[in-house]
């Protein structure tokens, strides 16, 4: 269930790049428990606030606050293990091993198993239950045993999610995750991420107007740098300087 408290908030920031103002001021906030989808024009910034969120990139100015706590100089890593992932970032998938084999490397970490690449069979298989767990609420299970180079790139991307949820995220930062796929596709991620958005918050950076008025309680629109509008689907696509921006092209 949705909650007033943000449990990601940024205020002010700003990113220069040797004199260029990439990102101005910009202050958001994502509410615990929903899905909150960041849109734009190209070159509106959507990237590199999300860089910023995701610590990739340490903004020039401003502050940024998960759960309360400033995590504005903190590496990724460091707001991984606090529960805020980005997924495709930790979660490689490697070609040539099968889908359960990728979901086991990935457990690996919180499992302290991480980098101990000498243990024993036996012992990695003590982490199967909660892979196969995983890839099932992927819809992958009938693939578990299939080397992952031999998967659609739909199904590619549902085993990189579920190898971003190994990591037990609270939240999780998806950067276009329809990218490249066709309608198939898109339908099968959208059901996807609407399912593990249940008990998480998700913010992601997304194209697809229509997917994002499908899944997304609140919208945030940047443009040059700045945010334009922020809102409900509905809300943001009635606004004109909106549809001006961005939006009039796709729903006219």
């Amino acid at each position: 269930m949705a909650s007033a408290t943000p449990i990601l908030s940024a205020t002010g920031i700003t990113m220069e790049f040797r004199g260029f103002v990439a990102v101005k001021d910009v202050t958001l906030s994502i509410r615990e428990g929903t899905v909150h989808a960041l849109i734009g024009p190209n070159g509106a910034g959507k990237t590199t606030v999300f860089n910023m969120l995701t610590k990739f990139l340490t903004p020039t100015r401003g502050r940024i606050e998960f759960r309360g706590r400033d995590i504005t100089a903190l590496k990724p890593a460091e707001v991984a293990r606090l529960g805020l992932v980005r997924s495709f970032q930790i979660s490689a998938v490697f070609p040539h091993l099968t889908v359960l084999d990728n979901v086991r490397v990935a457990l690996q970490r919180p499992s302290r198993l991480a980098t101990q690449f000498w243990r024993s069979s036996d012992v990695l298989s003590r982490l199967d239950d909660r892979a196969l767990e995983l890839i099932d609420a992927v819809n992958l299970s009938p693939y578990a045993h299939l080397p992952a180079v031999e998967l659609s790139y739909g199904r590619k991307r549902a085993l990189e999610i579920a190898t971003t949820l190994a990591l037990d995220p609270t939240m999780l930062l998806l950067d276009e995750p329809m990218a490249g796929m066709g309608h198939e596709d898109i339908g099968r991620i959208s059901d996807l991420i609407r399912r593990i958005a249940k008990g998480r918050t998700i913010l992601m950076v997304e194209h697809n107007l229509h997917v994002v008025e499908d899944l997304c309680d609140r919208v945030t629109v940047l443009a040059r740098g700045e945010i334009l509008a922020d809102g409900s689907y509905d809300e943001v696509s009635a606004d004109p300087r909106v549809r001006e921006a961005y939006m009039g092209t796709e729903h006219e």
